[in-house]
């Protein structure tokens, strides 16, 4: 008779013993884990929130000038938006290079920001520099400072076409002024020379105030240049202005025709104000500086400002900064190479 082994228990066992032995070894990686866990939590809950002291912004200019001026108009109020104070340093010489180095050597921690002109696009074709660019990030651009043309009395112009016609007439004669080789006002004087044929000699000043007084002396022919300080002197008929760079014409100098309405197709330039950070600072920080600043230059208030003083408030993503930059770098070195501008 053949027997039939009775069911046995012993599998079913053996599934429920390796079941509880992975239980069990879940449950105690969950234990190990929680502490992990809870310090990381800690020690996030312990970190300062940024900013926990005054952050600094270095303008590699003069007071009073119209990066120092931007700046300070904008820092003062993202000190009160952050809860924190902002010290502007001032740190002029060597056409803004000086203050791009003690910036691109800060500690890429939230707390230094370098405050810029175009110069610093333009000083990567023309000087050796002590810091690399790449230790320097885009942050937000927050002002355009377009350009005007302001002429001696002496010249007998007051007209673009008439300041050409007169230019070719008497070549070698006018000559036109710039706060340094490699300035924004240096290089749209060289791209006007070169679009107009003229041949100008350029004269570099160190500051605003010298070349102010040798326009009204008649020591040197034009400028191009912001609208804040000259253009009262044209109100007294002691200068001439003759164009304006932007695209459309200055609201407060409607009568001024761009320099496309004067005959240059395309000239459209102009100087700019934007804020760097060393490479490295925290992203996070980086863009709330740009949303923070490009708000504040919007606010009501800030736009009155800045369109007194001559400046167009803008606002920008780092990565719309960056851009900017990119492009001014491209335009201004064909400029440079054109015009054959070097330094000594």
């Amino acid at each position: 008779m053949r027997v039939t082994p009775a069911p046995t228990r012993a599998r079913p066992a053996r599934r429920t013993a390796l079941q509880t032995l992975l239980a069990a070894t879940i449950l105690a990686a969950t234990t190990m884990a929680a502490p992990s866990s809870a310090a990381s939590t800690d020690s996030a809950a312990a970190a300062p929130a940024w900013p926990d002291r005054p952050i600094k912004v270095i303008v590699p200019y003069t007071p009073g000038g119209a990066t120092d001026t931007v700046t300070r108009i904008v820092m003062d109020k993202l000190a009160a938006r952050l809860g924190q104070n902002i010290v502007i340093e001032n740190k002029p010489g060597a056409n803004s290079t000086l203050g791009a180095a003690i910036a691109a050597k800060a500690e890429p921690d939230g707390y230094t920001f370098l405050s810029i002109l175009p110069a610093y696009v333009i000083n990567t074709h023309l000087y050796k520099l002590s810091y690399s660019p790449s230790e320097l990030e885009p942050v937000v651009h927050m002002a355009d400072l377009p350009l005007f043309l302001f002429v001696s009395k002496d010249v007998p112009a007051n007209s673009l076409q008439e300041l050409v016609a007169h230019g070719r007439k008497h070549p070698d004669t006018l000559t036109y002024a710039s706060s340094g080789t490699g300035s924004s006002a240096h290089l749209t004087g060289a791209d006007f020379a070169l679009q107009s044929g003229l041949k100008m000699t350029h004269v570099a000043y160190k500051g605003s105030a010298p070349i102010l007084a040798d326009l009204l002396a008649g020591r040197v022919s034009m400028v191009f240049d912001p609208v804040l300080v000259p253009m009262q002197y044209v109100r007294q008929d002691k200068l001439k202005v003759l164009a304006f760079t932007g695209k459309q014409r200055w609201p407060d100098a409607a009568d001024v025709p761009t320099m496309e309405e004067g005959g240059f197709p395309g000239f459209v330039t102009g100087s700019w104000v934007g804020l760097l950070a060393p490479t490295g600072t925290p992203r996070p920080v980086i863009e709330r500086m740009a949303k923070e600043i490009s708000a504040i230059v919007q606010e009501p208030d800030v736009t009155q400002k800045f369109i007194a003083a001559g400046f167009l408030p803008t606002g920008s993503t780092p990565a719309e900064f960056t851009e900017l930059m990119r492009k001014d770098s491209d335009r201004y070195a064909k400029i440079i190479e054109e015009a054959g501008i070097t330094v000594n």
